[in-house]
């Protein structure tokens, strides 16, 4: 794939860039593992001063890198000032939050004294540089929620962006040094990737986090553990989005068309199978069908635009072929369908009733604006739906009954369970899912501990 940045709205190249040869990776690796070295002793204040500032930075341009990424991945330019603003607001959360999180830990005195020690303590030491491979569906937001806590706890890191948003990716570097941090503590490598394997490689490259697709996240794996380095993994979801008969029907229809469509559904977190009980089933369907009907699809450049075009070719055909499949098996479509004519990569809010086990969206992940719907008896049977999937990221469920909320957080195989509400990150609260959908977790304290050496430190009586 080349590196280039195509507008997904008509199709046309905007800009080409030529990867990085092999001279360049090794002077930016090199830099990285120098800066390390004095990076990893600055105070915490003063990396906090510095987070800060690229907040402020970041801030005041939302409206400039807003309409970079809704050129470069087709995401409506309102939804692209928001995820600018959502980074600014995290940067500053875990500048005001790092020290107290990596904080040294103190056991309890009676375990000190019987492990005949005089003082013994815990403390959390950078590991070096971090290879981040990142996707293009939120290209500030994924970066920023590696970089953020990374920085602070003293680490440095090293960008592999998706290919489809290379303005994006140098952004980043430069607002890390407009903000003053030591050049070395955030560069982005222009690479393909087949040139991902030899960066993980490098015994200076200590460690790496991948946000993406299965097979990336598997071959990422693979050579980490060859090299015995840390990984953490966010990968692919296909959420449940519950709903039971004493819920709110028409604040869980409203929150679902938001939950299924925002990023044109271009998110791993976005509810993608609707499990409805019968007894509400029909009054869910309707108004979840007439708010995806009337969602405004078109030019992401326009204010008013909720829907834009899906990010590449190769996703629209994915999408489209999903859907086609379902509806040579037997799905009934009561909305969307069928791609509009014209330029662009637009694929209009779906939803599919009437869907099986052998269809292939029950099984794959559906990254565009299209819902399944399914009808239960009763909660068992939600349950049930819910986890037959190979993922396992996040998960939404409606209900007002307390016993079902039990049910729900001991049962459902995810990383995260929303009660009356849409999943969505946020820094303070651990990020991440089980089985395919990878391991490790982000953000809060524990995403920044991570990639840290969690070091116990002993003194003798």
């Amino acid at each position: 794939m080349p590196i280039a940045t195509v507008n997904p709205a008509d199709g046309e190249t905007l800009r080409m860039y030529e990867a990085m040869g092999e001279e360049e990776i090794e002077r930016r690796i090199q830099l990285a593992e120098a800066t390390f070295r004095t990076y990893r002793t600055t105070a915490f204040d003063e990396r906090a001063r510095l987070m800060r500032r690229a907040a402020d930075i970041l801030e005041a341009d939302q409206d400039e890198i807003g309409r970079v990424i809704t050129t470069e991945m087709g995401k409506p330019v309102k939804q692209a000032r928001a995820e600018a603003a959502k980074c600014a607001k995290t940067m500053r959360w875990y500048a005001d939050h790092a020290a107290s999180l990596l904080a040294d830990e103190e056991p309890a005195e009676s375990d000190v004294k019987d492990s005949g020690a005089s003082r013994a303590l815990v403390r959390y030491r950078p590991l070096g540089p971090v290879l981040a491979v990142m996707p293009w569906n939120f290209p500030l937001w994924q970066v920023i929620r590696f970089a953020a806590p990374a920085l602070m706890a003293g680490n440095v890191g090293l960008l592999k962006h998706a290919s489809n948003v290379p303005q994006t990716a140098l952004y980043l570097e430069d607002l890390f040094h407009r903000a003053g941090f030591p050049e070395g503590c955030f560069q982005t490598l222009l690479i393909g990737s087949a040139e991902v394997d030899a960066v993980l490689r490098d015994e200076r490259v200590r460690a790496a986090t991948l946000t993406g697709s299965e097979p990336a996240g598997r071959a990422v794996a693979a050579t980490a553990g060859e090299m015995i380095k840390k990984t953490v993994l966010e990968l692919g979801g296909s959420d449940p989005f519950v709903v039971m008969p004493s819920a709110d029907v028409d604040r869980a229809a409203e929150v679902a068309v938001t939950a299924r469509t925002q990023n044109a559904g271009q998110s791993c977190i976005a509810a993608k199978r609707f499990i409805v009980h019968t007894d509400v089933y029909d009054a869910f369907v309707e108004r979840f069908t007439e708010g995806m009907r009337a969602l405004r699809v078109g030019d992401p450049m326009e204010e008013e635009t909720e829907v834009g075009p899906l990010s590449s070719e190769q996703g629209l055909n994915d999408v489209m072929e999903l859907v086609d499949d379902a509806k040579r098996s037997g799905a009934t479509v009561l909305c969307g369908g069928e791609r509009p004519e014209g330029p662009g990569w637009y694929y209009p809010p779906t939803v599919l009733a009437d869907v099986t086990r052998e269809m292939r969206i029950h099984r794959e992940e559906a990254f565009g604006p299209v819902a399944t719907l399914y009808r239960v008896t009763d909660l068992d049977e939600a349950v049930l739906i819910a986890n037959d999937t190979d993922f396992g990221l996040s998960s939404n469920v409606w209900t007002r009954d307390d016993a079902d909320v039990d049910r729900f957080v001991r049962d459902l195989e995810a990383g995260g369970v929303y009660v009356n509400g849409m999943t969505a990150s946020h820094p303070a609260f651990p990020f991440g899912g089980v089985k395919r959908s990878g391991y490790g977790r982000e953000l809060s304290g524990h995403g920044i501990r991570e990639f840290c050496n969690i070091t116990t430190v002993w003194h003798g009586a």
